[in-house]
């Protein structure tokens, strides 16, 4: 119910047609693809100081697909970095472990959302794979 009264809100609103709610919807199902792609290399790398690259490079990926993608990839950032911030909650108290990180996180997203070459991030000996 709720979804549906913010795309007509939207759909009012901005004036969009469905052709590019169509549209926007791919971008941002390709744009979580993308995300999963770097999340997967990430884990399968397993190369110790890469984590900023691959936040970099899924978000530049997903953002290259349009509004849509840039859309879904601020959204998984997001909800990435605050569930990690709440198992942190859970695993430390409120030691503010891991706050560090996470702001590096998000710059790191911004960075590759921002259209900005994702490899600014990338360690030296990351193999030629990634």
């Amino acid at each position: 119910m709720k979804l549906t009264i913010i795309i007509i809100f939207f759909s009012l609103v901005l004036g969009v047609s469905s052709q590019r709610w169509a549209t926007f919807l791919k971008e941002a199902g390709q744009g979580a693809k993308d995300m999963w792609r770097a999340y997967s290399d990430m884990r399968e790398a397993n190369y110790k100081g890469a984590d900023k690259y691959f936040h970099a490079r899924g978000n530049y990926d997903a953002a290259q697909r349009g509004p849509g993608g840039a859309w879904a990839a601020e959204v998984i950032s997001n909800a990435r970095e605050n569930s990690q911030r709440v198992t942190d909650l859970f695993k430390y108290g409120d030691s503010g472990h891991g706050a560090e990180d996470s702001k590096a996180d998000q710059a790191a997203n911004r960075w590759g959302r921002s259209g900005n070459d994702p490899n600014h991030f990338r360690p030296a000996g990351l193999p030629d794979k990634y």
